[in-house]
């Protein structure tokens, strides 16, 4: 109990040591939380990209934590369903000739200087014989009314403003373009100026009116509403509308699971091994001997790349194969100059002589003589297996279905992020690195001084 008073008083003698101990638990507090908030198989199945997941999602859209320093904000994106906000509502009249007739409108302020990527409308409805039939028109600050949208839908029916090519030519007669100034693409056509050139942004109140009408007692149809702006969520968005949000959260549980697992096994077997090639010595010590130096010599980063491009690129077959390359590595001859010691000690003598052994001298005398000496080196390795799963992935060898930091840096870096002056995608992965790597290093020195007299004045 002394002994663990004093380690302590020790520890709180390096600020460095609580900060490193302090981003340590954070790291895994905030990994714990993300296993809570989405479970594995949910970030999995929200990391394949589905148009079932990422359709409220924009492409490529910064966090929105940017518009926080800037003077000109960015459209943020928006998803309403009708009915649940103020803002949309939805009124139900009964038809004499059977049906309803249903009036939705919805009632936005667009003061932004650039123009949202895409507008989209999800109807549902449900019906036995007559679908309903909608119409879409949206009324512009500047009092002009635009219809957008007039057909029939079927039970589940996605209209999308801005692939309606017969949209963007009616936009076109609206503005009065001729063939030489074209509008680009529907949204500048719903929000600037008619008849300026170039365009202006309209900017101010705009209101969206749908009216469906159904034929049918009982049928009925629901709206949501999804504007995709140029900012969304805390981290953004890729190229694929996925939110970066479950690989920044799941990244952490992935990489405190690859680099902990790999730094303890690998640590845990070599001393093992070494232990063993040391007590019974002879031709299994010269054996493990030269089994390391082999090894020792031999490209391990080289074979993970021939096992991720020839075998599997499973993060979990990656790790094994990382464990296996790094039990035969320096440390065994570290340490068994170390265990050489201890074999010559009095108390070893005196455990042969009362009849221990040899699994009880290994286990119970020599390995626990070693341990202390081990802490220091197993946590400062746990950053550098951490950086080895984010290069393989940064190599294009990363679980493809595993949320990871080295995956969104090597996505960012294949898809021109730094081209398109989208620094988030690459920054924000790289700053959970860092942070990992130096949270981790500072108590990995910390401990080492701790534990290694010798370092302590230095």
């Amino acid at each position: 109990m002394k002994k663990f008073t004093d380690s302590l008083k020790d520890f709180a003698r390096y600020p460095s040591a609580i900060a490193g101990l302090l981003i340590v638990l954070g790291l895994i507090l905030f990994s714990i939380y993300t296993m809570i908030k989405i479970p594995y198989r949910e970030a999995i199945y929200q990391w394949r990209g589905t148009e079932a997941v990422v359709y409220k999602n924009p492409k490529n859209a910064k966090p929105t934590w940017f518009n926080w320093f800037l003077k000109d904000k960015l459209p943020v994106s928006v998803d309403v369903v009708a009915g649940e906000v103020d803002e949309f509502t939805k009124e139900s009249t009964p038809r004499e000739k059977g049906g309803n007739s249903i009036d939705f409108e919805y009632t936005f302020d667009y003061n932004y200087n650039q123009l949202p990527q895409d507008i989209f409308m999800y109807f549902t409805s449900n019906y036995n014989d007559k679908n309903p039939f909608v119409v879409i028109t949206m009324t512009t600050p500047s009092g002009e009314e635009i219809k957008v949208f007039d057909a029939g839908i079927s039970r589940r029916t996605n209209v999308r403003f801005g692939q309606d090519e017969n949209l963007l030519k009616r936009l076109n007669r609206l503005h009065q373009r001729d063939s030489e100034n074209q509008l680009r693409n529907v949204m500048e056509g719903l929000f600037s100026k008619f008849t300026t050139v170039p365009p202006v942004m309209d900017k101010g109140t705009y209101v969206l009116n749908i009216k469906a009408t159904t034929f049918e007692e009982g049928s009925d149809v629901d709206a949501e509403l999804v504007m995709h702006g140029t900012v969304f969520g805390l981290f953004g968005t890729d190229h694929m509308r996925r939110d970066l949000k479950v690989a920044m959260m799941w990244g952490a549980p992935i990489a405190l699971a690859f680099g902990l697992t790999a730094a303890l096994g690998s640590a845990i077997i070599t001393m093992f091994i070494s232990a063993l090639g040391t007590w019974f010595g002879g031709w299994l010590d010269e054996l493990i001997q030269r089994i390391t130096e082999v090894n020792m010599v031999i490209p391990y980063l080289a074979i993970l790349i021939m096992v991720g491009t020839f075998y599997s690129k499973s993060i979990w077959t990656l790790l094994v194969v990382t464990i296996l390359l790094n039990i035969f590595s320096g440390a065994i001859k570290s340490q068994r100059a170390i265990f050489l010691q201890v074999k010559e000690s009095t108390y070893i003598e005196a455990a042969k002589a009362y009849g221990a052994n040899d699994f009880r001298i290994i286990t119970r005398y020599m390995i626990p003589r070693i341990i202390p000496m081990l802490i220091p080196g197993l946590v400062s390795a746990v950053p550098s297996y951490v950086f080895l799963e984010a290069s393989l992935a940064l190599l294009g060898l990363g679980d493809p279905t595993v949320p990871t930091w080295g995956k969104v840096i090597n996505d960012a870096r294949s898809y021109g992020a730094l081209y398109q002056n989208m620094f988030y995608w690459i920054l924000e992965p790289a700053t959970f690195l860092m942070i990992t790597g130096l949270g981790f290093a500072m108590l990995g020195f910390a401990l080492d001084r701790i534990f290694n007299p010798r370092l302590r004045g230095m």
